[in-house]
């Protein structure tokens, strides 16, 4: 299993999964992270917390322990 986590600077992937439970999936799926949606990784800082992505045509910043939760592909 691939997180979003693992993903390095430049890649593109798509969500195959999310985990987690109650108010933090529903955080994530209300920024815009939901199955099937493809995600730009742009930067990572340089101790891998945070994590700047692209989403939907916005830019997004997650902690890495949220992006633990998003299995990619």
């Amino acid at each position: 299993m691939r997180t979003l986590r693992a993903v390095n600077c430049g890649e593109t992937v798509k969500v195959v999964k999310l985990h987690g439970e109650g108010a933090v999936k529903r955080r994530i799926m209300d920024m815009g992270i939901t199955k099937g949606t493809e995600i730009y990784v742009r930067k990572v800082a340089p101790l891998g917390d945070p994590i700047e992505v692209n989403v939907r045509n916005y830019e997004l910043t997650i902690r890495k322990d949220d992006a633990q939760m998003i299995e990619v592909e």
